[in-house]
């Protein structure tokens, strides 16, 4: 892990600090939480399709072999 350190408003890290407490995680995770969430939707923009994986159920158990056929235009083992 690499250690930085950030300047924040007073208004900002006690609002922080609130969060995190409320949360039950230190700052620094509540931070590194953030951070994460924020480049994930980074990530997330740079394929946006990746923002709709796993949001759809058809609860067909060979779901995976029909869109084999449309993907590929042949069913798969």
């Amino acid at each position: 892990m690499i250690r930085t350190q950030i300047s924040l408003s007073e208004e900002t890290y006690h609002e922080a600090k609130v969060e995190a407490r409320r949360r039950g995680i230190s700052l620094a995770e509540l931070l590194r939480r953030a951070l994460t969430d924020a480049l994930g939707q980074r990530r997330a923009e740079k394929r946006p399709w990746m923002r709709h994986a796993g949001s759809l159920a058809s609860n067909d158990p060979d779901a995976s072999r029909s869109v084999n056929a449309v993907v590929y235009g042949r069913p798969r083992p």
